[in-house]
Order: structure tokens, then C-alpha cells, then sequence
């Protein structure tokens, strides 16, 4: 299973960070913040503390205290809460002192993405916990913001969620597109072997819309996952059982996926669920910046 958290996709993610927080600024900023430099003194200071609004699951914090450094240097950014923390209104996030003018500069970049990222690690939570009695883990997917993915599949970690493959790279998924020219076993059982030896690492997930698919797909060696989409639960319960007590390959739901029915497909039996909407439909979570202008 891919994660965020290996030593490779930690650099990755640095480097995508120190790009788009380049990228936003470069846009925001343009010519020059013109508000401030016309009505914010150049020798003003102040203090602003970065607050929420509402309840919910942080991410993107260090993201956000980056773009208030990299616009200004000389700002004291003091971090107190961290990725993966439930915040309530009131707490505090974060506190920034300095040129309010360049507080100002950072603030909305700031805000785009940390209010952004905890609203996918809120929504994520929120769907965590209707699974939580079964041993079923809910899975991202591709579904994610062009340029934004790593980010985006971190806050779904932060939200207790689990990273379902990067990219076209590091997972094989087969789905019925895939099998225009020729989908009998025999083919399949082909392209798997073929796969494995020149790419050992590559994990391979099969994709079932009927029950006699999956029954079929178990007959195959080197499967890693088989996908069960758009199955009723009864379905799924039955396609479960026709695993029997191998532990592999390992079941994974998708489609018609929400708060309201997830939990009655997680007691299916399925090992993982997964769920676009996290990542492409999360309302951002509201956060803002408190100011008090400093007098000397």
C-alpha cells in the first residue's frame, strides 16, 4: 500500500511544497500587493494568530507557516498545533509577528491552503469514523486537484485515512477499458506474469462489476487487489466469502460511497473502501487570521 510517509514521498513532498507555495505567490502577488503599499505604513508591525472557526482536523500547516517565511524572512512564525490535531474554535494554530505588511501579503495564500487541506482531513475523519467498528480502511484516489496531489493525499492521512496508489506508476489497475482487445483469463493471467517479472514492486488490482468476475479473478495467480465496483453489499458480502481463508487478494469498494452507506459496506467484509469526494468535493475548513497592530 502506498504512503505518505516513506523517505522518497517525504522529499517529494517538500519539493511539491516549495513549488506551489512559489506558484501561489507568483500569482497572488503579481506586480506588487498594491493595497498595502498604499495604505499599510511600511514601518507598521503586527501580530496575527491563526485561528479556526470550526471544528475539524488540521493539515497543511507547515505549508501555511512556509508562505508567510518565504514572503518575509524576518517574521517569527511560532507553530503550536500540527497536522493531524482536532482543533475547536478558539485554539490556537499558529502566531505571526513582524511587517504587517508582509502578514497581509501572506495571509490569503496562507489561508488558501491550510483551509483547504484540513477540510480534506476533516471530511476524511468524519468518514474514518463510520468505519471504525469493522477492520475495513478507507482509501483515497486519483480523484485530486491537478499539481496538489501528494498534499491532498496527506491530509487524508492526517484525517486517519490510507493512500491508495500516486499515480499510473506505482499500482496496475485493470478495469474494463483495459480489456477492450481481449479480457479472457488466460490473457490476464499473461499480462500479470509478464508485469511481475519486469516489475516486481508494482502492485496489481483487478477491477469486478459481477460476481462471476470475481469468482474468475480468484482463479488468477499475482493478483494483489481485486476492486468490487458498484456492487450492492449483499454482493460484495458473497464476493468476500469466495476468498474463503486466503489472505490474499484483498478487497477494495468503490462507487455509490457516502457517509450514509459506508458503514453498511465496511461490515461486508471488504478490507478497504475507497472514496473520491474526500479529496475532490471537501468544503474547506474554516480557519482566519486574528490581527492586533503593535504600536512602538
Amino acid at each position: 500500500m502506498s504512503s505518505i510517509v516513506l523517505p522518497f514521498i517525504t522529499t517529494m513532498v517538500s519539493n511539491n511544497i516549495d513549488t506551489l507555495v512559489r506558484l501561489a505567490l507568483e500569482e497572488d502577488f503579481g506586480s506588487g500587493d498594491v493595497t498595502s503599499q498604499y495604505f499599510v505604513p511600511e514601518t507598521l508591525t503586527a501580530k496575527a494568530i491563526l485561528t479556526p472557526r470550526k471544528t475539524g482536523i488540521l493539515s497543511g500547516v507547515q505549508v501555511a507557516a512556509q508562505v508567510f517565511r518565504t514572503v518575509d524572512p524576518s517574521l517569527n512564525v511560532e507553530v503550536h498545533l500540527h497536522d493531524g490535531d482536532a482543533v475547536a474554535p478558539g485554539a490556537i494554530v499558529m502566531i505571526i509577528e513582524g511587517k504587517a505588511r508582509s502578514i497581509l501579503g501572506a495571509e490569503r495564500t496562507a489561508l488558501n491552503f491550510i483551509q483547504h487541506l484540513s477540510g480534506i482531513a476533516t471530511l476524511t475523519r468524519q468518514y474514518v469514523k463510520r468505519i471504525a467498528h469493522t477492520h475495513a480502511r478507507l482509501l483515497d484516489t486519483r480523484k485530486t486537484t491537478p499539481g496538489y496531489r501528494l498534499l491532498e493525499k496527506a491530509a487524508v492521512t492526517h484525517g486517519g485515512g490510507v493512500n491508495h496508489r500516486l499515480g499510473l506508476y506505482d499500482r496496475a489497475m485493470v478495469k474494463d477499458n483495459h480489456l477492450m482487445t481481449d479480457g479472457n483469463l488466460e490473457h490476464l493471467q499473461r499480462c500479470i506474469d509478464r508485469l511481475r517479472l519486469d516489475r516486481p514492486q508494482v502492485e496489481i488490482q483487478l477491477e469486478a462489476d459481477r460476481l462471476e468476475q470475481v469468482a474468475d479473478f480468484l482463479k488468477l495467480n499475482g493478483v494483489d487487489h481485486i476492486l468490487l465496483d458498484n456492487m450492492p453489499p449483499d454482493i460484495m458480502r458473497q464476493a468476500v466469502a469466495l476468498r474463503g481463508d486466503r489472505p490474499a487478494p484483498l478487497f477494495e469498494a468503490s462507487g455509490g460511497v457516502n457517509l450514509d452507506t459506508i458503514g453498511s459496506i465496511a461490515e461486508t467484509g471488504v478490507d478497504f473502501i475507497s472514496v473520491g469526494c474526500i479529496t475532490h468535493s471537501a468544503p474547506a475548513l474554516d480557519l482566519g487570521l486574528d490581527f492586533t497592530v503593535q504600536q512602538h
